[in-house]
């Protein structure tokens, strides 16, 4: 075998291996496991991919906690039994109200949609059972 060959080889090999995923962290790992708390409610927000925008949608829940969000990410709020309000930051206009139960765990789709000026986050709930599967072929926000 040629140097040259051998070269091409070992090129397209680490190539390949640096379009490997990374292993989920413990903390998507533990998130995935989809418990429910016995004095809290557990929303998970997940946003579509592919998306509208590949740009971070940043977003609040109940005027204070924020996170970003990216297409094929997902994030876990463990929060108070009682109404709760999710909306997107600055231009962003999108927003949710969800009345959650404590022992529950509910699923919101977030989608990236365009606006008049910017694009806006669109959240629609979902029922468990699409939820996991959203959430699943996501990855945690933050999580690494």
């Amino acid at each position: 075998m040629t140097t040259y060959v051998r070269a091409l080889l070992l090129s397209t090999a680490l190539w390949w291996g640096g379009c490997a995923q990374l292993p989920p962290s413990p903390a998507d790992i533990q998130a995935k496991k989809f418990e429910a708390l016995p004095d809290r409610a557990v929303i998970y927000i997940a946003r579509n991919d592919p998306d509208f925008s590949r740009d971070g949608a940043t977003l609040l829940l109940d005027d204070t906690t924020t996170v970003t969000t990216y297409p094929g990410t997902y994030y876990r709020w463990e929060v108070a039994p009682g109404v709760h309000n999710i909306a997107g930051f600055a231009a962003d206009a999108g927003n949710m109200t969800i009345t959650v139960e404590a022992g529950k765990i509910y699923f919101v789709q977030q989608s990236f949609v365009p606006g008049p000026f910017t694009p806006r986050s669109h959240f629609n709930y979902v029922p468990a059972n699409r939820g996991r599967s959203l959430v699943m072929r996501s990855e945690l926000v933050g999580g690494r």
